[in-house]
C-alpha cells in the first residue's frame, strides 16, 4: 500500500467510524446530518461557466500517473520506470482523455526565502505536461504530497508554511502561464493540518490556501487568467460537512472557471479486507451511491462540475493478490463506472503501477482493465460469485448461480470456443443459472486441484463474466511455531482452495488481535496468504495477544469451508496447533 493510499482512510474517514467498536459506529453514522448540518451552505454556490462544465466533461475517463513524480525523493524511487512519450500514446490509446500528474515540489526546492524549484525538476514536469498536450490529453498538475509533508503545519507555523505555498505556485503558474486550456491546476492533494482545535479551523486554513492559490494563478496572467483550476474539499473526502464548507468557499469566490473535487476508494472495511467484508455486497454498494449521491447533490445539480480525482480499491496491488478476491473487485469496479456516469461524475483511475505495467506498457489484468473500460459507456452482467467448487471425490450434483444481469439479457455460456448448450449443459430460470452434473462433471475433468475449467457468462452489452470451475479438499494446516518479532508461518496445503479471511478470538469470546473491535483481522496487518504452501501471521498480530491466552483462528475459505488453528503467545514464543 502506497503512502497516499494509507493515508487515505487515516486521515478524518475512516477511523472515527471503525476502531471504537460498532456502538460509535452507529452513534457516529447518525449524528452524522446533525454534526454537518452547521457547515451546511445556505444556498448553493453560483454554476461553473459552459466552458468548464464541457471542460470536465470532455476529461472523461481520466488516469493517474501516480508514485512517479510525487515520488520521494525522485521519480523512480517508488518502483516505477522514468516516464516516457509512449507511456502516454498508450494511456491514450486505451480511451484515456485526461492524466492527473500528481508532482511532490517541497524534496526539490531550495531555502527560503524564494523556495527555488530544481530548474532540472521543472523541466522534467513540463515535458511530461508537452507529451501529454501533445497527445491531446487534458493534463490536471497538483501538489501533491507536500500536503502531510510541510503544509500541515500551517496552523503552527502558519506564515513561514504560507510564504512557501505561495512561493511554490507563483513558480508553476509561471512556469505553465502560456500552456494551452487543456493544462488544468489542482491546489492541493488531500489537505490536511495538524495541531487544530477541529474542522472549523480546518475549513478556514484549506480556505486560505484555496484563496492564495487562486489569487496567484489568476494574477500571473497569461492562459492563467481562466485556466481550469480545481479545488479540494477537506482530506478530499466526500462527507456532507466538507462538501458544505467547500461550496461555501465557492460562493466566496465567485469564479466561474473553478470546479471540485473528491477522493473515493470504495467502503473502507471492503477496500482492506477486514470485519468480514470480502464481498461487494449491499452496504459497499451503498456506501458508494450515497457518496456519489452527495456529491452530485451538492454540487453537479447545481452547474458545478466533480472530478473523482483518485479512485480505486485501497489494498488492490498486483503484488498482492487474493486481498480482494478477483470477482468482487470486477463487481466494485463495474458499479462505480457506471454509477460516476450516472451522476456526470468525472473519474481518474489511480494508477501507481498496479494496473499499467509501465515497463511492459500491458495491462497486468487485462480482464479487469477491459471491465473498467467497459464501464465508462455501458454495464456488464456479473453474477454473486466467479468461482464453483466441486469436491475432490464423491458424486458431482448440479449446482445454481445467481446472475446479476445489471439490465442486459443473459445470451449464454461458453467453455474456450465452445457454446455449452441450455437444457443439456445449463438451465436458466429467473437470474439463476444451473449447470448440470454431467456438464459439470465433463468440465472438471481428471478432477486435479485447481482451477479445472474456465466459463465465460455473456450478456447483450459490456464484457463476459468469468467463471472458474475449481476442485478442492478442505485445506490442511499444520502445526508452526514462531516468534512475535518474525510472525509465524502456518504450513498450509490449501488443496485448490483459496483463503477469504481470519476470524479470532481468546477463549473467553473475546476478539484477538490489532483490530480488537472485531474477530476478522485485517488482510496484511494481521495474516497474509499469497503462496501456495502457507498462511503468516504478522508480527502485529503475535504482538497484540495476550500473555498465556489461546486464541482461536477461524480461516474462512472461499470454498465456504471453515478451519479451525489455535495459537498460543509465551513470552515472545508463539506456538501453533491444529484442531
Amino acid at each position: 500500500m502506497t503512502r497516499r493510499q494509507s493515508s487515505f482512510f487515516r486521515r478524518g474517514r475512516w477511523l472515527p467510524r471503525f476502531v471504537p467498536g460498532l456502538t460509535a459506529l452507529l452513534l457516529a453514522v447518525c449524528l452524522l446530518p446533525l454534526l454537518s448540518a452547521t457547515a451546511r451552505a445556505a444556498d448553493p454556490p453560483p454554476p461553473s461557466a459552459p466552458a468548464a462544465r464541457a471542460a470536465v466533461a470532455a476529461m472523461q475517463p481520466g488516469w493517474n500517473l501516480g508514485n512517479t513524480y510525487d515520488a520521494i525523493p525522485d521519480e523512480t524511487s517508488w518502483g516505477n520506470p522514468p516516464v516516457t512519450r509512449e507511456l502516454l500514446r498508450k494511456v491514450k490509446s486505451e480511451g484515456f482523455r485526461s492524466i492527473r500528474l500528481p508532482v511532490t515540489w517541497g524534496v526539490h526546492q531550495g531555502a527560503a526565502p524564494d523556495y527555488a524549484i530544481d530548474p532540472a525538476w521543472m523541466a522534467k514536469v513540463r515535458q511530461v505536461v508537452d507529451w501529454a498536450l501533445d497527445e491531446d490529453l487534458y493534463v490536471m498538475i497538483n501538489m501533491h504530497h507536500d500536503s502531510w509533508m510541510w503544509v500541515n503545519n500551517l496552523s503552527a507555523d502558519h506564515d513561514a508554511v504560507l510564504a512557501r505555498y505561495t512561493a511554490t505556485w507563483t513558480q508553476i503558474a509561471a512556469q505553465f502561464r502560456d500552456k494551452p486550456s487543456k493544462l488544468v491546476f489542482e491546489s492541493i492533494n488531500e489537505p490536511t493540518f495538524s495541531g487544530t482545535s477541529g474542522d472549523d479551523q480546518n475549513y478556514r486554513l484549506l480556505d486560505e490556501l484555496n484563496t492564495v492559490f487562486h489569487r496567484i494563478v489568476r494574477a500571473s496572467g497569461g492562459g492563467n487568467s481562466d485556466r481550469l483550476l480545481v479545488l479540494p474539499t477537506l482530506y478530499t473526502n466526500a462527507d456532507q460537512g466538507r462538501l458544505d464548507a467547500l461550496a461555501a468557499h465557492l460562493t466566496a469566490l465567485r469564479d466561474p472557471m473553478v470546479v471540485t473535487t473528491v477522493h473515493f476508494y470504495g467502503w473502507w472495511p471492503f477496500s482492506v479486507n477486514i470485519a468480514g467484508y470480502t464481498r461487494f455486497d449491499a452496504t459497499s454498494e451503498k456506501d458508494l451511491t450515497e457518496t456519489f449521491d452527495r456529491v452530485y447533490n451538492t454540487f453537479v445539480a447545481h452547474g458545478i462540475p466533480v472530478i473523482i480525482g483518485e479512485y480505486a480499491l485501497l489494498a488492490y496491488d498486483h503484488n498482492r493478490p487474493g486481498i480482494i478476491e478477483r470477482g468482487e473487485q470486477r463487481k466494485y469496479f463495474e458499479f462505480l463506472g457506471n454509477y460516476a456516469r450516472e451522476r456526470q461524475l468525472t473519474s481518474m483511475l489511480w494508477d501507481a503501477g498496479q494496473f499499467l505495467n509501465r515497463s511492459t506498457l500491458q495491462w497486468r489484468d487485462p480482464e479487469l482493465f477491459a471491465q473498467i473500460r467497459s464501464s465508462w459507456t455501458t454495464r456488464s452482467g456479473t453474477a454473486a460469485g466467479d468461482l464453483l467448487f466441486l469436491p475432490k471425490s464423491g458424486a458431482i450434483t448440479s449446482r445454481a448461480i445467481t446472475l446479476n444481469p445489471n439490465g442486459t439479457d443473459f445470451q449464454g455460456l461458453r467453455h474456450g470456443s465452445r457454446n455449452l448448450v441450455q437444457g443439456r449443459d445449463y438451465t436458466v430460470s429467473g437470474n439463476q443459472l444451473t449447470l448440470t452434473a454431467a456438464a459439470l462433471t465433463e468440465l472438471a475433468g481428471d478432477r486435479t486441484y485447481g482451477v479445472n475449467a474456465t466459463l465465460e457468462a455473456g450478456f447483450s452489452r459490456g464484457v463476459p463474466w468469468r467463471i472458474d470451475v475449481i476442485t478442492y479438499d478442505t485445506p490442511v494446516l499444520s502445526n508452526a511455531s514462531g516468534t512475535t518479532s518474525g510472525g509465524m508461518t502456518i504450513p498450509t496445503r490449501f488443496r485448490g482452495d483459496l483463503l477469504a479471511t481470519m476470524e479470532a478470538r481468546y477463549d473467553d469470546g473475546s476478539n484477538a488481535g490489532p483490530a480488537n473491535w472485531t474477530p476478522y483481522q485485517q488482510w496484511d496487518t494481521a495474516f497474509s496468504a499469497y503462496t501456495g504452501d502457507s498462511i503468516k501471521l504478522t508480527p502485529d498480530f503475535a504482538n497484540s495477544l495476550k500473555d498465556g491466552s489461546r486464541v482461536t483462528l477461524t480461516f474462512h475459505f472461499w470454498s465456504g469451508d471453515l478451519v479451525t488453528y489455535y495459537v498460543t503467545r509465551t513470552g515472545d514464543t508463539l506456538t501453533g496447533t491444529t484442531a
